[in-house]
């Protein structure tokens, strides 16, 4: 089953029909979403508005190639004091 990717502004448009006054099941019907899915996207993003929502998915990405970075370069940290102590 292949899945969905939705935009920042498109999980607050679910959201907001919610808030709206929309049941939970017309939401889940009409995007194709399951209940889970959408609990989590209320849990997660409830009370962002679209460009506060979009600026925190920037802000999570960027974070975890920091993560990245900071991974990559302990690895290369380990490995030359190894050659270090191998020389010494």
């Amino acid at each position: 089953m292949k899945k969905k990717r939705f935009s920042p502004e498109q999980v607050a448009r679910v959201l907001k029909e919610f808030e709206g006054g929309k049941s939970v099941p017309e939401i889940l019907k009409e995007y194709g979403i399951s209940q889970a899915t959408f609990y989590k996207w209320r849990q997660r993003y409830g009370g962002l508005e679209a460009s506060e929502l979009k600026r925190l998915k920037e802000l999570e990405e960027e974070n975890r190639k920091l993560k990245m970075m900071y991974t990559e370069l302990a690895l290369d940290l380990k490995v030359a004091r190894e050659i270090i102590e191998k020389k010494l």
